[in-house]
């Protein structure tokens, strides 16, 4: 099963969520994919993808694996820190999103629904409280990265997740346009493709 975790104002309609769906359509195990509308407050956004990981219980026996961008790369090492079943791919992962949401505090609106609401030290807080220090196991990670990320330093993102698989991208941004390159990388640390 692969989970992917939007990220900061995102939804299931990204470029890289539907670009692995149809992906997983090619090779004909779409049905293996999930990827949650999360809210925009973070704790609720965490229970929401502990909910689901739970309704997903029988499927756990096997390997989960969860994909997620920007801040959702955030919330899939919150969760991967919680559970030994779970590993994840963090594709220009969001490290301390607390600080670095702060200049965003006020209003917002989401870039795919049009949803508005208002981004509060509340939030920043909810983040902070899930910050993972140091990782347990990086070998259970596989971080993408591109170096042109115009809001992330991929050099941080590179020393978090040392001893984790990494494919550092030359170039490119924060939208990762050529994350189809990687696909199948994905895939192949899901244990989804030989």
């Amino acid at each position: 099963m692969l989970i992917y975790i939007h990220g900061f104002n995102s939804s299931p309609a990204s470029h890289k969520a539907r670009l692995l769906q149809q992906r997983l359509r090619a090779i004909g195990r779409e049905q293996e994919f999930v990827c949650p509308a999360l809210p925009y407050a973070p704790g609720a956004a965490l229970r929401q993808l502990q909910d689901l990981l739970a309704d997903q219980g029988a499927m756990l026996h096997r390997e989960t694996t969860l994909v997620g961008s920007s801040l959702g790369g955030y919330y899939a090492t919150a969760l991967v820190e919680r559970s030994p079943a779970l590993r994840a791919v963090v594709i220009n992962p969001a490290i301390t999103p607390a600080q670095g949401l702060r200049a965003y505090l006020g209003a917002q609106r989401n870039l795919y629904t049009g949803q508005t609401y208002e981004l509060t030290q509340q939030h920043l807080d909810e983040l902070d409280a899930m910050r993972i220090e140091r990782l347990r196991d990086p070998q259970r990670y596989m971080l993408i990265h591109a170096t042109g990320d115009e809001l992330l330093d991929y050099r941080i993102a590179a020393d978090y997740y040392r001893g984790a698989q990494q494919v550092i991208h030359p170039g490119g941004d924060h939208g990762f346009a050529d994350f189809e390159r990687y696909l199948d990388d994905v895939l192949r640390f899901a244990a989804m493709l030989p």
